[in-house]
């Protein structure tokens, strides 16, 4: 009679042999962001790839990913400029690092570094 299966000790242990995907809150963005600024400047789409492709147990929404740049604009940290790419495509939005903010952005950088060390998201074959 009971349609739904029920809860079981063993998906305690399949849960954490198999952890799930973490979205980023606006904190951990504005680090990320700032760790990928200091390097070099960027656009949104490569944002989302590259957390994809370096931090596979990690995904950002662009809810999120609008509103921290955004912040950072408004913070003075990041500056923005319209960029149209040598092949065919539309314009990007590309954001950079506004050179008096890059003491800041690397201490932000550190902390989403220090973040990642210590809460490593283990994904099989995601």
């Amino acid at each position: 009679m009971d349609a739904q299966r029920s809860f079981t000790l063993q998906d305690i242990y399949r849960f954490f042999q198999t952890p799930q995907i973490v979205f980023l809150n606006q904190e951990l963005t504005v680090c990320y962001l700032l760790s990928i600024l200091v390097q070099n400047e960027s656009y949104g789409t490569e944002f989302v790839q590259l957390l994809k492709q370096n931090y596979p147990g990690y995904r950002l929404s662009d809810t999120i990913l609008q509103s921290s740049l955004r912040f950072l604009e408004k913070e003075g940290i990041v500056s923005s400029y319209w960029k149209k790419p040598e092949k065919r495509g539309r314009p990007r939005r590309m954001y950079q690092l506004i050179p008096t903010a890059q003491p800041r952005a690397e201490e932000f950088a550190k902390l989403w570094q220090d973040y990642i060390a210590t809460h490593a998201i283990a994904l099989s074959e995601a």
